[in-house]
């Protein structure tokens, strides 16, 4: 679920000369150097010794948090305006608000509300309407056993849809009334694993938590879970909201944007990375030591899962919040343990510091959670964030993401292609 960089050096990354990192960022070439001099932007002198390179991606990357855009290709946009989330200064702001600070204090509703409209709404309860909720646990029932969360997810999305007759209405207050209805709908579709919900009555995490484990919810594990689905609801511009911000461009409704989201969260380098962290710390756990499980990866050059952000230099500070809250937990101790001698164990090879995806293994591994529990808490979580993108863009002009193809095929005008059985058959051949 996070933008990972390789680990290392990668010397084959395309690399910038100054007077093209300057025009990505939109200042003179003195300010580039500026940059390098506090240690915002790293260089290599280039061949020969004159002048000096840069790594594209990191001139990307404080493009962006410096509010520099790069230009458009005719035809479409491809940079936004928003004002959800910023990312500076390894700290993620939430309409300008710490987002680390916003989980320690609020709930999940309450967070999501205050990222929709900008005003909080104290002990905001997210309420699932009977007939959707009825329809989907029909459509996930009918789905096989072996199933996983976002499989269930997708089709219960699907369900909810086909019963909201105005899922058409795209002005905010019913996009708004769709997302407070859909997203405990998700939660009430999947296959319930333990009793009743402890915690407060009717909070969303009380809910998933007995969705994600058999095992008896407690206060503190609560705690961690809610800050959890507070701190994913959104991260910029991450490949499942452009999706769904093109979706919205498109005017799709809410729902067919959350499909949209879900669809991209299914690949290996997004939602799935938590399993993967999931899985390498359950062997550090079992094994009694995480150094064996992080030379295994090392020696047949496998990224170390849970390590690295490519839009953090140092830790992920939601990673660091979540790891705050598990001390509380006596349960993670182990996991806890295991996670710290991962990062430890790492930084002597290549400095990489823990993200998000680290921090969920450890709750996921220590209460009895499957490996993929915190994909499925990041996708019911990132659903108010893309609803929150699909707002702004309805508000854009419709259709305006359509970035232009660079076409690398034969050149025009090519001969009509023949039929394969011969050069002189025509398609209406019977040879």
């Amino acid at each position: 679920m996070t933008d990972q960089p390789e680990p290392g050096s990668r010397p084959d990354a395309p690399r910038l000369t100054t007077r093209e990192a300057a025009e990505l960022l939109g200042v003179k070439p003195e300010t580039v150097y500026a940059y390098v001099s506090r240690g915002q932007l790293s260089s290599v002198r280039a061949a020969g010794g004159r002048g000096s390179t840069f790594d594209a991606e990191e001139v990307r990357t404080l493009a962006r948090r410096s509010g520099r855009r790069e230009p458009s290709p005719a035809g479409g946009d491809l940079a936004f305006r928003t004002g959800i989330t910023l990312i500076e200064g390894d700290r993620c702001f939430f309409r300008g608000v710490d987002a680390t600070e916003l989980a320690r204090r609020y709930g999940y509703e309450e967070v999501a509300e205050w990222l929709w409209t900008g005003e909080l709404r104290p002990g905001a309860r997210f309420t699932a309407p009977a007939a959707t909720l009825a329809a989907a646990r029909r459509t996930v029932g009918a789905l096989p056993a072996h199933s996983g969360s976002t499989d269930r997810l997708r089709v219960a999305v699907t369900a909810a849809a086909a019963t909201d007759p105005l899922r058409f209405d795209l002005s905010p207050e019913a996009v708004l009334s769709s997302a407070r209805g859909l997203i405990p709908t998700l939660v009430g579709a999947l296959p319930e694993l333990g009793g009743p919900e402890a915690g407060e009555a009717g909070s969303l995490a009380a809910a998933l938590w007995s969705r994600l484990t058999p095992e008896p919810a407690d206060a503190a594990s609560l705690a961690v879970l809610d800050a959890a689905l507070a701190l994913l609801i959104d991260h910029d511009l991450a490949a499942s909201t452009l999706a769904a911000r093109v979706a919205a461009s498109a005017r799709a409704h809410p729902y067919a944007v959350v499909s949209a989201g879900l669809g991209v969260l299914e690949g290996p380098l997004h939602g799935a990375a938590s399993g993967l962290a999931h899985r390498m710390l359950r062997e550090a756990v079992d094994r009694g030591s995480a150094v064996p499980v992080v030379a295994d990866h090392l020696r047949t050059g496998r990224r170390v899962p849970g390590l690295g952000h490519r839009l953090y230099r140092g830790e992920d500070p939601r990673a660091t919040a979540l790891f705050a809250l598990l001390e509380d937990v006596p349960q993670a101790a182990g996991a806890l343990a295991a996670a710290r001698e991962v990062v430890a164990t790492t930084a002597r090879h290549t400095p990489l510091h823990a993200n998000i995806d680290l921090a969920l293994a450890v709750l996921s591994v220590s209460r009895g959670m499957a490996a993929d529990a915190g994909e499925t808490v990041f996708a019911v979580s990132r659903t108010a964030g893309w609803i929150a993108h699909a707002l702004e863009e309805y508000g854009e002009r419709p259709l305006r993401i359509r970035p232009s193809g660079q076409y690398v095929g034969p050149r025009p005008p090519q001969p009509l292609p023949r039929n394969g059985s011969g050069p002189d058959q025509g398609p209406g051949s019977a040879n």
